[in-house]
C-alpha cells in the first residue's frame, strides 16, 4: 500500500513540476505575459529538472505521512527511474524531437522536422546512458546495503554527468540557444547543481555511516 502510494505521490510530482518547471526554465517569457499559458499541456512543453523537483517534493510529503527519512525513500526509486527515463527518449525519438546536431556519422538519421540534414539521434544516445547504463551502475551498486543518501546521490551524479555530455552534440533549445562559449546550454546549467548535489550527498554518507 505504501508503495502504491508512492508512486501516485510520485507521477502527481512528475506531471505538476515537470509541467512548471519547462514553463520556468524554458518558456519564462511566456508564462509571465498570459499566467494561463502554464495549462495549455497541448502546446507541449516538459522538463526533467522540473519533474525531479516535484518528485523530490513528493519524495518529503510521502516521508513525513509513514515516519520515514527523506532518504530511505528516495533510496528506495533511485534505481528504479532510469526505466522511465529509457522509456522517455524513446518517446522522444518516435516523436521526432529533441534531435541532435548534423552530423556525419554513419549512424546519423534524418528527422522530418529537423531538416534534410543527418542529424546525430541524440534521444537515442540519452536513453542509452540515462536509461540503461545508469539503471545497471544503480541496480549493482545498491544490490548490498549502501550509507543512507548514496544511492539517491549517486543517482544525481550519474544523470547529471549523462545529460550533461549529451547536451554537447544535441540542438539547445529553440529559444536560449548557447548560453556560454558557444557550447554550453540550459541543460548542463541545469545538470551542474545535480552533480554537485550528488557529490555532496555521497560524501556525507559515507561520513556519517
Amino acid at each position: 500500500e505504501q508503495v502504491e502510494d508512492l508512486l501516485f505521490y510520485g507521477a502527481i510530482g512528475v506531471i505538476v513540476g515537470g509541467r512548471v518547471g519547462y514553463s520556468i526554465f524554458y518558456d519564462f517569457p511566456s508564462l509571465i505575459d498570459n499566467p494561463l499559458n502554464l495549462f495549455k499541456v497541448w502546446q507541449g512543453g516538459m522538463s526533467f529538472h522540473g519533474g525531479l523537483i516535484g518528485v523530490l517534493l513528493a519524495f518529503a510529503y510521502f516521508a513525513r505521512k509513514t515516519g520515514k527519512s527523506y532518504f530511505q525513500v528516495s533510496d528506495f526509486i533511485a534505481p528504479m527511474v532510469p526505466i522511465g527515463l529509457f522509456f522517455g527518449r524513446i518517446g522522444n525519438f518516435i516523436n521526432g524531437e529533441l534531435w541532435g546536431k548534423v552530423s556525419d556519422v554513419p549512424w546519423a538519421m534524418v528527422f522530418p522536422s529537423g531538416g534534410p540534414e543527418p542529424r546525430h539521434p541524440s534521444q537515442l544516445y540519452e536513453a542509452a546512458l540515462e536509461g540503461i547504463v545508469l539503471f545497471l551502475i544503480l541496480w549493482l551498486y545498491s544490490a548490498k546495503p549502501k550509507p543512507v543518501g548514496a544511492v539517491s546521490g549517486l543517482f544525481l551524479l550519474g544523470y547529471g554527468v549523462f545529460r550533461s555530455l549529451v547536451e554537447l552534440v544535441r540542438v539547445p533549445d529553440e529559444q536560449y540557444g548557447y548560453l556560454l562559449f558557444e557550447w554550453v546550454t540550459m541543460g548542463q546549467i541545469l545538470s551542474l547543481p545535480m552533480i554537485v548535489m550528488g557529490l555532496f550527498f555521497i560524501i556525507r554518507a559515507y561520513q556519517k555511516a
